[in-house]
C-alpha cells in the first residue's frame, strides 16, 4: 500500500506537478464535475470549520481499471457481503491535499470519508476489513446500559434529544471516548461507481488519519471488486 501513496505531487498518469499546477489540476476536474448541485449539499463536513471536499467523476471507468491493474494488487480490494473496508491513509509531512478515485465492477458500493485527529507513526496506509461498524456497536452497548439503568425514557429524547432518530442526519453522534476524535467529512452514501469513477480531493485539516470506508454492508449476497488509489499533492 505504501506504493500507492508514494506518488506524491503527481497526476494518476505519473507525471510532475508542481503546487500551482496541482491546484489548477482540481480547479479542472472541479468545473468537469458531474456532481450536481441538488446533490452537493449531501457532502458537507460534519465540521463547519473544515473544509468541504471537491469531488467528480470521470467516465474512463475501464481504462482506469486497467491500470490499477498493470499496477499491481495493491490496488484492488474485495468486499464481502456485509463487509466495511475502511482506507487509513495518514496525512504527508510533504502534502497539503489528498487526493482519491475508486471504481468497482457491476455493482455500486457505499463511500464516505473520515478525519481522525491522530498522528501516524508512519506514512504507511492500511487497509482494514470489519463486519459492522464499530462505532454502532458502541452506540448500542451504550443505549442497552442506559435503558437497563432505566435511562431510556425521558421527555428529552422526544424532542430531538441524541437518541431521537427522527432528528435528521446532522445529530450529535456518540463514539468510543476511548478512541482518537473523527470528523465526518463526506458522509457514506451508494455510490454508482461501477457506471463511472468517482474522484475527490481534500485539504488537509491538520495532521492526522483520513479514513476512506467503503461499506458494502447492506448487500446480503454480493461481493464488491474495488478499484482504488489513492495519492497527494504539495
Amino acid at each position: 500500500m505504501s506504493q500507492v501513496y508514494a506518488q506524491q505531487s503527481t497526476t494518476p498518469n505519473g507525471a510532475e506537478m508542481n503546487p500551482e499546477e496541482s491546484h489548477q489540476h482540481q480547479i479542472r476536474r472541479d468545473d468537469d464535475s458531474d456532481v450536481s448541485d441538488d446533490e452537493a449539499g449531501e457532502d458537507l463536513p460534519s465540521n463547519p470549520a473544515i473544509s468541504p471536499a471537491s469531488l467528480w467523476n470521470r467516465q474512463d471507468i475501464n481504462e482506469f481499471k486497467a491500470n490499477i491493474k498493470k499496477d499491481g494488487h495493491e490496488g484492488i480490494i474485495k468486499v464481502g457481503h456485509g463487509e466495511t473496508v475502511t482506507v487509513r491513509v495518514p496525512t504527508h509531512e510533504n502534502g497539503s491535499c489528498l487526493f482519491w478515485e475508486f471504481a468497482t465492477d457491476h455493482y455500486d458500493i457505499g463511500f464516505g470519508v473520515y478525519f481522525e485527529w491522530t498522528v501516524a507513526d508512519s506514512n504507511q496506509v492500511s487497509v482494514h476489513v470489519s463486519e459492522s461498524d464499530d462505532e454502532e456497536d458502541y452506540d448500542e452497548a451504550l443505549e442497552a446500559e442506559q435503558a437497563e439503568a432505566g435511562g431510556g425514557g425521558g421527555g428529552a429524547a422526544g424532542q430531538g434529544g441524541p437518541g431521537d432518530v427522527e432528528a435528521g442526519a446532522m445529530q450529535t453522534r456518540r463514539v468510543d471516548p476511548n478512541k482518537p476524535r473523527q470528523d465526518e467529512i463526506i458522509p457514506v452514501y451508494r455510490r454508482d461507481c461501477h457506471e463511472e469513477v468517482y474522484a475527490g480531493s481534500h485539504r488537509y485539516p491538520g495532521r492526522g488519519i483520513y479514513l476512506l470506508k467503503f461499506d458494502n454492508s447492506y448487500s446480503l449476497w454480493r461481493s464488491k471488486t474495488l478499484y482504488y488509489r489513492v495519492y497527494y499533492s504539495k
